[in-house]
């Protein structure tokens, strides 16, 4: 089957990982937003544990998060908690982000999301980024996390835990629409932010206009 559905996205790794039995997977969430952090997160499937038909049937549905509705992310992350045999998390805070850079940024922390599930197995995948000299040894994968089960589990723990983290903020600064838009650049986040200003959420480092074209910093809007 072709990727892009969830069996897809099994045979994938598994055509990869035949000779290891266990994939990694490495995604980040919030790459393009105005406010708040950026959450990158890793995933261990073990398919030799786990059994690659049942856990390909528990997780019916798996894919990019950004292919995903609110609701089928939220039905399949405690799946992915369950299925999993190890998950890491990071998180970078906007000033951390304005300090380096986001890419800079995304770089380091899905390194230290791998470092945190250590020892890896043999296959580790990355979704699009070569990593810099000193990371654990891995594989870039292009559309990672539309092909391969393991990038797409990340993509998705990454992108509900920094859609809750949103959802929180909301009640700190509710006049910004936090819990709607989860700090992306839409028209009404951008006329909150004419209207109110920016709060310490919001990235200094991504360029603002008072008018209905924003610009964000480069990077995929994830």
């Amino acid at each position: 089957m072709p990727p892009g559905n969830s069996s897809g996205l099994f045979e994938f790794d598994l055509s990869l990982c035949h000779a290891c039995g266990a994939v990694a997977g490495a995604d980040e969430a919030g790459r393009g937003c105005f406010a708040g952090p950026l959450v990158s997160a890793a995933v261990i499937f073990d398919y030799t544990r786990s059994g690659e038909l049942a856990l390909g049937s528990r997780l019916a549905g798996l894919n990019d998060s950004k292919k995903l509705t609110r609701l089928a992310r939220e039905r399949l992350y405690p799946v992915i908690i369950r299925s999993a045999v190890r998950i890491a998390v990071v998180v970078s805070s906007p000033e951390t982000i304005d300090a380096n850079g986001v890419h800079r940024t995304n770089l380091a922390d899905l390194c230290r999301c791998l470092e945190l599930l250590e020892p890896l197995p043999e296959l580790v995948l990355v979704d699009g980024w070569r990593l810099p000299e000193g990371a654990p040894p891995h594989r870039a994968v292009k559309g990672g996390d539309s092909r391969s089960a393991a990038v797409a589990a990340a993509s998705v723990v990454a992108k509900v835990a920094r859609d809750s983290l949103m959802r929180r903020f909301h009640y700190l600064y509710p006049q910004y629409g936090f819990n709607r838009h989860v700090g992306y650049g839409t028209a009404a986040h951008r006329e909150a932010i004419v209207k109110h200003g920016f709060t310490p959420l919001h990235r200094r480092s991504f360029k603002m206009r008072n008018d209905a074209n924003a610009e964000c910093g480069s990077g995929n809007a994830d």
